[in-house]
């Protein structure tokens, strides 16, 4: 691996997003996170929408930077999506992350993301950047086709494209290439597992629904062993197997949006290992 790519592998992880699913207690680990390091609170049809705002003010009061998720389908109406917007607003949040959500039925007018980008233009709001989903790996729910007409709808009113988690650089690489091709030009965040035990996250990845990618991980030469002996995925492998690619303009990666899974601390450890730095913690 080249210097430049150890230089870019430790910005990315540097500078890496943490998603934090705002479960109850979540609150107490995130103490070890530095005040420079971004949260991304997601939102859930367990948790709602008051959760998440709950935990972007926790974030804030810490003196994070924090992007909240928002899901399309739990929000019922322009009323909810104002209300919503200007709290989160108020909170000091210029970072929006859309998604359609995966509530089965929609709460109200919102079934996807892009009508919900389209409702935010009518909004006066203080959102600077807003961010929407992307799938290297397809949907098991919806076809390529759909994914990507979604895509080129939703791009004029984004700033930038968070993949779902992957584990297989060259479906990723191939599948950005495909898109730039189309005229996609959103910067893209690359959606990474935190550090865990390889039985945990096998468990994990088939349950959000990236089986093939985990059947990708499982051929990787001693995988089982990691298995049985317990040992830890090493996410900044697959970004060093990515290579120049991470610094291809034409690629156009911006960041890394890392997947906690609420794994916080060692998310942090190793965030700061790979990245070189020992920033204080977090009062």
């Amino acid at each position: 691996m080249s210097e430049d790519t150890n230089e870019i592998v430790r910005r990315l992880v540097r500078t890496a997003n943490l998603e934090v699913i705002p479960m109850k207690g979540t609150d107490e680990k995130l103490g070890v996170v530095p005040a420079s390091t971004r949260l991304t609170i997601t939102m859930s049809p367990k948790f709602g929408l008051e959760r998440t705002l709950q935990y972007v003010e926790i974030g804030r009061k810490a003196g994070h930077e924090v992007v909240p998720h928002l899901a399309a389908r739990q929000v019922p109406d322009v009323a909810t999506l104002e209300d919503f917007v200007g709290r989160a607003n108020d909170l000091g949040v210029t970072d929006l992350y859309v998604i359609g959500g995966d509530a089965e039925e929609p709460a109200g007018e919102f079934a996807s993301a892009a009508e919900l980008l389209e409702a935010l233009r009518g909004i006066d709001h203080r959102l600077e950047r807003i961010g929407v989903g992307c799938y290297p790996e397809g949907h098991p729910k919806i076809s390529d086709e759909v994914l990507l007409d979604a895509l080129k709808t939703k791009q004029p009113m984004a700033n930038y494209m968070v993949s779902q988690l992957c584990f297989d650089e060259q479906v990723l690489v191939g599948w950005l290439r495909r898109m730039r091709s189309t005229g996609i030009t959103l910067p893209l965040r690359i959606g990474l597992a935190a550090p865990m035990n390889f039985t945990k996250l096998a468990d994990l990845s088939v349950r959000i629904g990236v089986g093939s990618s985990l059947s990708y991980l499982r051929k990787q030469h001693g995988f089982i062993r990691n298995m049985i002996f317990g040992k830890s995925y090493r996410p900044e492998k697959m970004l060093e197997r990515i290579g120049g690619d991470l610094g291809s303009p034409e690629l156009d990666i911006e960041g890394i949006h890392l997947f906690s899974f609420n794994q916080i601390a060692p998310s942090v450890e190793w965030q700061q290992r790979v990245a070189g730095t020992n920033e204080d913690q977090a009062a």
